[in-house]
């Protein structure tokens, strides 16, 4: 029989995960409004990166901050390398999302952008030969197909530089899995910073606000300090109280639903083959984070 002890012990953990689960899913629900708020401004891509990483940069600045208690040099500098590199891959990815609004649909993007953890563990096992099982294999076969497949009807220079970028993106956080994996000891909140403070320095030169309304301005605010910014938090606060398959799953919220906004909005509609790739791609991750979440509730619990 279990003890009064034990019993508040699992309590206490089941409100843990659930105030988890609920973190995430509101990270995921934020940022899938990012492809929205992008379509909304009409201006150059430079411009809208610039003022998008502008904001989540003063935004997570501050959070830094707080979260430091105001030791925010020191938190930068116990980045070290890795966390430098962390940051030109969150840059790198931020960045090609921004551009590839231009050239493809959102659907495809977070599609594309959804296999990053596939890219990760396939870059680990070359890098640091990390073990892969035969799942995983399967499941990075059947993504790069579905990739395939999406890229299909962009052959004809339709949306190819958009699904290029896309793929871009994809390795630049795929590689940001592999060394914040390495490097357990990043904190992500400095290194993000430093990530949207690189981004916005590149754009900044390319960037012409003057043409921009001050709703213009309120919605790239939105959409860095909140989509970016306040997602971030959210999920890594969130992420503390998860495994690592829970919170994987959860995200892909943002996968699903970003599409949906941009269609009920613009009525913009993903190519059959964008469809068809995107299923493939989701569904499996989704039956392989499945799995990988049923393996770690197998594992029993150390005593």
């Amino acid at each position: 029989m279990p003890s009064s002890t034990t019993i508040v012990t699992n309590a206490a953990a089941h409100t843990h995960r659930r105030a988890g689960a609920l973190l995430v899913a509101a990270a995921a629900v934020i940022w899938s409004t990012g492809g929205l708020l992008g379509r909304m401004v009409e201006t150059e891509a430079a411009t809208k990166l610039f003022l998008r990483s502008g904001f989540a940069f003063l935004a997570l600045l501050i959070y830094v901050a707080i979260r430091h208690r105001g030791k925010v040099i020191k938190a930068f500098r116990d980045l070290g390398w890795a966390g430098i590199i962390v940051a030109c891959c969150f840059a790198t990815a931020s960045s090609c999302f921004i551009f590839a609004l231009d050239y493809t649909t959102v659907a495809n993007i977070l599609f594309i952008q959804a296999a990053a953890p596939v890219f990760a563990g396939l870059l680990g096992w070359v890098l640091m030969r990390e073990p892969v099982s035969l799942r995983a294999w399967i499941c990075m076969a059947v993504v790069l197909a579905g990739i395939g497949i999406m890229m299909i009807d962009s052959l004809d220079g339709g949306g190819l530089i958009g699904n290029l970028l896309s793929i871009v993106m994809m390795m630049g956080f795929g590689s940001a899995i592999v060394v914040t994996r390495r490097h357990r000891e990043i904190r992500m909140a400095p290194a993000t910073c430093l990530g949207t403070f690189i981004a916005a320095c590149v754009a900044f030169p390319m960037a012409d606000t003057s043409m921009l309304s001050a709703q213009d301005v309120g919605i790239m605010a939105l959409f860095g300090a909140g989509q970016m910014a306040l997602g971030l938090v959210l999920f890594t606060a969130g992420t503390r109280l998860l495994p690592a398959a829970e919170a994987g799953l959860i995200s892909n919220l943002e996968t699903v639903l970003a599409p949906l906004w941009v269609w009920l909005a613009f009525a913009e509609r993903p190519s059959d083959y964008a469809l068809i790739g995107g299923a493939l791609v989701l569904g499996t991750l989704i039956i392989h984070t499945l799995l990988d979440l049923r393996q770690e509730r197998a594992v029993p619990p150390a005593i």
